[in-house]
């Protein structure tokens, strides 16, 4: 078969489905659980929860800039060595420092592989950029989606080393199908001099534009993080049982898988600002509106309208970032645009969390909704009016 660019994109979606399903299902809803019957306390159970998170702040940028000097393929096939062998390691724990230490090491997972596969993406598509970073997004929706359903069910019927094998049976194929990758350019910065990664990321911080992107979408994490986190106490709070607050959620999820490629194809045609702007405001309006929720229906459907307002935002930050990115620094781009994300999706739980127990649900989504607004209103003010030399939408709106 011939080695094309939809040969690539079918590929690359393949083992991100399958790793991301891996990942997801070793921890919802096993990792908690088991977490619990290895008699960790609670506060232990929060730190296994973050412990995976963690390498995504510490590897995203060394990880994506090390592809754009080694080439992309060596650094997904690390990252698909990890999701096949930290499976096996949960078969050997028996105390609750140890499913820490397991979950620390399988974070360099998703991290290392996050960002490689969408500067791999970014790397190979111009005129479709936002179409394709979306629709591979989706696909990982999927399989991040059909994870929960498997793991609680292979928990009831058989035992959580049934859910790992699992994950290790999708492990292992993710990394079969990665040995069938090639690198789009087996030597793509070989010529630079050494050392890129300093000068790499120097340049990449010193672009405001690029960081500006990476801050909105940290913003976006921010507020999603913080809204998948507590809208299902705040519903359960109004009363609304537990298998409507499933489909609150479901709604949610449902909208962004099928909205974030059809967002990203408009993006290519109109331009990321047309796109990006009005997403956070869609946003900010859904999650506003929260506190004046008291039905499964109002809120479902405010769930819904906000996975919209996601959808459009994720589906053209990336895209964005990488038509800025200058002399191919795709993975150091993405590095730190995925590293900026990481940090603001961890501080929505926890800003979120301290705001309601200070002031209550209303001043709590109030302020997540301000956020969005504020980075809207930033983004507007700094985005120049005026087209770039390139005749490609996605490139006529520079900051």
């Amino acid at each position: 078969m011939k080695y094309d660019q939809r040969t690539f994109f079918v590929l690359i979606a393949l083992i991100g489905g399958l790793a991301i399903f891996s990942s997801t299902l070793s921890k919802t809803p096993v990792l908690p659980l088991f977490a619990h019957a290895l008699n960790a306390s609670p506060a232990e159970i929060g730190w296994i929860v973050m412990a995976s998170t963690i390498p995504g702040v510490l590897i995203s940028y060394p990880a994506g800039a090390l592809s754009d000097q080694l080439g992309q393929r060596r650094l997904l096939l690390a990252s698909l060595v990890v999701f096949a062998t930290a499976p096996f390691l949960y078969l050997l724990i028996e105390t609750p420092w140890q499913l820490m230490a397991v979950r620390f090491y399988h974070g360099f997972a998703t991290a290392i592989f996050g960002t490689v596969a969408s500067a791999a993406i970014a790397a190979r598509y111009t005129a479709d950029r936002a179409a394709k970073l979306s629709t591979y997004s989706s696909i990982t929706i999927v399989g991040r989606s059909i994870a929960p359903f498997l793991g609680g069910f292979l928990i009831s019927l058989a035992s959580f080393n049934a859910v790992y094998i699992a994950c290790a049976i999708s492990g292992v194929l993710a990394l079969g199908a990665g040995l069938l990758l090639r690198d789009h350019d087996p030597t793509p910065t070989a010529k630079q001099e050494w050392p890129p990664f300093w000068a790499s990321l120097t340049t990449v911080l010193r672009d405001r534009s690029i960081m500006l992107v990476s801050g909105v979408e940290a913003a976006q994490y921010l507020v999603f993080g913080a809204i998948e986190a507590f809208i299902a106490l705040y519903a359960a709070s109004l009363g609304i049982p537990a298998w409507q607050i499933g489909v609150i959620l479901g709604v949610q999820l449902v909208s962004i898988v099928f909205a974030k490629p059809l967002m990203g194809r408009v993006s290519d045609r109109v331009g990321r600002k047309q796109i990006i702007i009005p997403g956070l405001l869609i946003g900010a309006a859904s999650v506003a509106l929260l506190p004046l929720a008291s039905s499964f229906f109002v809120l479902a459907g405010l769930s819904l309208l906000f996975g919209i307002g996601f959808a459009t935002v994720t589906s053209s930050t990336a895209a964005l970032v990488a038509d800025l990115t200058q002399n191919g620094r795709y993975g150091s781009s993405m590095g730190v645009l995925r590293t900026v994300m990481d940090v603001g999706q961890s501080i929505g739980p926890v800003l979120t969390g301290w705001m309601i127990g200070m002031a209550g649900y209303g001043s709590a989504f109030t302020l997540l909704a301000a956020i969005l607004v504020l980075a809207a209103l930033l983004l507007g003010l700094v985005f120049k009016q005026k087209k770039t030399g390139g005749t490609h939408p996605a490139q006529r709106d520079q900051i």
